[in-house]
């Protein structure tokens, strides 16, 4: 009962709480990346949840994409100065909490690992160390 109703009800509670309280902060990144990532706010990627059901996980954008000018640089060399302040303060996963509201993710839990990741996931539960 815990884990299919009182955690997910908390989890949900403190993501809109969370939303609310850091909603300034969450218009002025949002900003931040839309002018200086030509209206791109956020880098989205597949992650793999619950179930191992592949999800979409939403973070805001903090390295330009590699086309262009920056097609062959490295990530060190696409990773802009505020994005590094946005990762080394975690403010980049803030649109983290709108996965938590809809169910892909949770407060606490393992990180949601790439896909790539899967085969590996289900040999250790079919060896039963999971």
């Amino acid at each position: 009962m815990y884990l299919r109703l009182i955690k997910p009800f908390f989890d949900v509670l403190f993501a809109f709480i969370g939303i609310i309280l850091c909603l300034p902060l969450f218009i002025v990144i949002s900003l931040y990346c839309a002018i200086n990532f030509n209206g791109q706010v956020f880098f989205t990627q597949q992650r793999i949840g619950k179930n191992e059901k592949v999800f979409i996980i939403y973070k805001f954008i903090t390295m330009h994409p590699p086309t262009g000018k920056y097609k062959d640089k490295s990530d060190a060399a696409r990773l802009t100065k505020a994005g590094a302040l946005l990762r080394l303060t975690s403010l980049d996963e803030l649109p983290q909490l709108f996965n938590i509201i809809s169910g892909k993710m949770s407060w606490v839990g393992p990180r949601p690992l790439l896909p790539e990741y899967l085969p590996f996931i289900l040999l250790r539960k079919r060896n039963g160390i999971m």
